[in-house]
Formats: structure tokens, C-alpha cells, sequence
């Protein structure tokens, strides 16, 4: 978080299809509703007498997150959680997040609408009580926003490709400039290789295995399970990644001229099962950026910028 002038506290929030991220917590975009107190009341959020176990459950992919309350208690959620790193629960709240690179345009207005639509709001979480003024919001490009503090640096040509949850997300910067008109927006997250891991498993082998044991595999590369197991599912990864590539190559990607900058969770696709070469490694033609609180952190710093 980040205090202005005027003692607004501005929150960057980057809301993903697999984690919602502040710029000092993470948790699961998981939520469950109730209309009485559930037995458990871990991360329970309650607002306008409705019950709201956040990170339980998994939220489907959406393309367009106004559809439904759900990423507005979300949202909630994380100023509580970001808030609660100074023990402050009674603040004017400046919201910064961000849309797929480009989807920004056309959808920020509505998204904005949508996080400000309660000016002042109340709820509990956690079993504290925090009374919030919504003072405004901005929306900005993910993928840019996860290297903004570093771009006057890019020399050369460099390919931006931010993989989260449910879109990867690619922005040319060409000697520290945003290339407009080279962005590219893909439904190609790491939500779809789990679904191509529990379609191919079930197929060769009539077994299914849990979105658990896939998720392990794909952020470590390695999971406690057989081995004949663990092998087929991270050769079905494996290709998945290759197709990531594929993708690349086919908005004009070339691993000899321009330096590739992997951000988001799904960089570990590219860290554990891509094929680079040592000399490129070496040669730091493949970077990744593997703070998943990135792109929250320069939604702050965009928001900051322009107060």
C-alpha cells in the first residue's frame, strides 16, 4: 500500500483467475457463499448479512468480471488483508488494478464502475470490523504493470509475456517504449494446462487426478505420486509449454533478437518445463520475473504517479 498526500492509502490489486494479489499477501480467488454462519469461519468475510469463505472453492474463468459479485467481496477481501499488515481497519481507499492488456480499453470504465459502486462500505473479516471510503480506482495493463519500474532500462527489443491463471498476456517494448500496437491477449493460462493434464490422464490411464496434484507439478515440477504418474502428467506440461512457444513465435517472437521477460504465476511453466538452452539462459535472453505480487505493486506505482 501507498499513503498520498492527502492520507488516502492507494491498494493495488491484481485480480487473478487463479490468486488475488495485493503488493504483501496472495490468496486463492476461491469464494463460497452462505446465507448463515458456516461451520468453519476461516477468512470468513460477512457484507449486508451474507457469508463469504474466501479462497475456498475455485472461481471459473470469466471473461468479463462484472458479471457477478464475486470479485467485488473479493476485492474487499484483499483491502482487508493489505490493510491488516498495518493493523488499520477505518481508511479512504484509493483502488489500482488491472485488466488483460487488451481488454483495458474497452473494459476499464465498467470495471472502475464496478469497484466504486459502494463508496462507503462496512464488513467483517477475520472477525475484525473495517469501515471503508471507496475514493476512487483506476485500471491499468497487466504485464506492463509488473515491469513498469524497469522499462526505461529495456534497451533493445523486448517481449513482455505475463502468464497468469486464465490469459497470457504479451507487450513488445522496443528501447524502454510500450509498443501500442503490439499487445496481444491469449486464453492460454495455467487453469488451461490443468484441464489438458485431467483430460489426457483420464484418457490413458481411466484414472482421474486431482487439480491439487496437477497444480503441485506445474509450480514445483515434481509431486509426491508414482512415477510412472509424475512422468505423463509432465509430459503432457511439457507440451503444453511448447505450445506456449508456439504462440510466441506466431506474434513475431525471435529467441535471437529479442530478450523474452516471463511475470506471473505461470512463469513456472517456463522455469521447469521449457527447452532453453544454456547459452540463452547465460545469456539472459530468458528472464523471469517471479515476485507473483508484481503486477500489484506497479498498479500502486502508476497510481502513485498520476495522484
Amino acid at each position: 500500500m501507498k499513503r498520498t498526500k492527502d492520507n488516502t492509502i492507494i491498494i493495488g490489486i491484481d485480480h487473478g483467475y487463479g490468486n488475488m494479489k495485493t503488493a504483501n499477501r496472495c490468496f486463492p480467488t476461491g469464494i463460497l457463499a452462505y446465507d448463515s454462519e458456516p461451520l468453519f469461519t476461516r477468512n470468513l468475510l460477512v457484507f449486508e448479512n451474507k457469508y463469504y469463505l474466501i479462497g475456498e472453492g475455485h472461481k471459473e474463468f470469466l471473461g468479463n468480471k462484472v458479471l457477478d459479485q464475486d470479485y467485488y467481496i473479493l476485492t474487499l477481501a484483499a483491502i482487508a488483508e493489505e490493510l491488516s499488515t498495518e493493523r488499520i481497519t477505518e481508511a479512504e481507499v484509493f483502488i489500482a488494478a488491472g485488466l488483460p492488456l487488451t481488454w483495458t480499453s474497452g473494459g476499464k470504465d465498467a470495471f472502475v464502475a464496478y469497484l466504486t459502486k459502494n463508496p462507503e462500505v462496512e464488513f467483517t473479516y477475520n472477525g475484525k470490523h473495517y469501515h471503508i471510503r471507496i475514493v476512487g480506482a483506476a485500471v491499468y495493463p497487466q504485464g506492463y504493470a509488473a515491469v513498469a519500474s524497469a522499462i526505461s532500462k529495456m534497451n533493445g527489443i523486448n517481449l513482455i509475456c505475463d502468464i497468469g491463471n486464465g490469459t497470457m498476456n504479451l507487450l513488445y517494448i522496443v528501447n524502454g517504449q510500450p509498443q501500442a500496437g503490439k499487445m496481444f491477449t491469449e486464453k492460454y493460462g495455467t487453469y488451461q494446462c490443468t484441464l489438458m493434464v485431467r483430460e489426457q490422464y483420464l484418457q490413458k490411464t481411466q484414472r482421474e487426478i486431482p487439480d491439487a496434484i496437477i497444480e503441485q507439478v506445474i509450480r514445483t515440477g515434481d509431486a509426491d505420486i508414482d512415477a510412472s504418474d509424475l512422468k505423463l502428467i509432465k509430459s503432457i506440461v511439457r507440451a503444453y509449454t511448447d505450445g506456449i512457444f508456439r504462440r510466441l513465435r506466431e506474434h513475431g517472437y525471435d529467441e535471437n533478437t529479442m530478450r523474452l521477460i516471463v511475470t506471473g504465476g505461470g512463469g513456472c511453466l517456463i522455469e521447469h518445463f521449457a527447452t532453453i538452452t544454456k547459452a540463452m539462459r547465460k545469456a539472459g535472453r530468458i528472464v523471469r520475473q517471479g515476485d507473483i505480487c508484481a503486477a500489484a505493486k506497479g498498479y500502486e506505482l502508476m497510481a502513485e504517479a498520476a495522484k
